[in-house]
């Protein structure tokens, strides 16, 4: 699949081929979504914490007879009915981690990289490379490239090229800076277009190739 290639200014320049091992693979989207849900999962603290009966204060005496009373049988005011008591079936600490093996990962990312480019999702620039960190810089070149839809830009390593890029877009809600090495199927999703430096490309190969 060949696409264009723009400079920051959104001018094209010439045609790239991008690898067809990572965006034209076949789109499976029960192992995209199998992906999606392990990492939102993975991101859950899981520090959720209610008392139950033996946590509560209270209740060491039987808080009256057992019978001749007219009432109700209570043995301990720490029951679940009891105002202050304990819970009953509510959260308590727990790992919500989801395990899938990297290979399945691997292919979830390429599956939503083809998807991304089936529908003209991708977006490849010559060289992303600010002179300075300035929010209103990054804004012009994210414009000039994608328009009013929101972008995901993906860098090839950390230089400072991506240090530039990433001070840049910290007050732009639209756009996000990522490096290569920690795509995920997340972000993805959560943005209209996937923007890559030339670059960029020898490190998705080498990521998921």
């Amino acid at each position: 699949m060949k696409v264009d290639v723009f400079n920051m200014e959104g001018k094209k320049l010439r045609e790239v081929e991008l690898p067809a091992a990572i965006f034209e693979a076949p789109i499976n989207v029960d192992l995209m979504h199998q992906a999606y849900v392990r990492q939102m999962a993975n991101a859950r603290l899981g520090t959720h914490q209610t008392k139950v009966r033996s946590e509560v204060a209270g209740g060491g005496a039987k808080p009256w007879k057992q019978k001749g009373t007219g009432r109700a049988r209570q043995g301990s005011r720490r029951a679940a009915q009891w105002v202050g008591g304990g819970r009953i079936h509510t959260p308590h600490p727990r790992g919500y981690g989801q395990r899938m093996p990297r290979k399945m990962r691997q292919a979830a990312l390429r599956s939503a990289l083809s998807a991304k480019a089936a529908e003209s999702g991708i977006v490849v620039v010559d060289e992303l490379k600010l002179d300075e960190p300035k929010t209103r810089l990054m804004a012009s070149v994210v414009s000039g490239l994608v328009g009013d839809a929101t972008a995901l830009v993906v860098m090839p390593e950390k230089d400072q090229s991506y240090e530039m890029a990433m001070r840049s877009s910290d007050n732009l809600t639209s756009t996000k800076v990522l490096l290569a090495g920690y795509l995920n199927i997340r972000d993805l999703f959560g943005y209209d277009k996937l923007i890559l430096p030339v670059r960029a490309l020898d490190a998705l190969t080498a990521k998921l190739g």
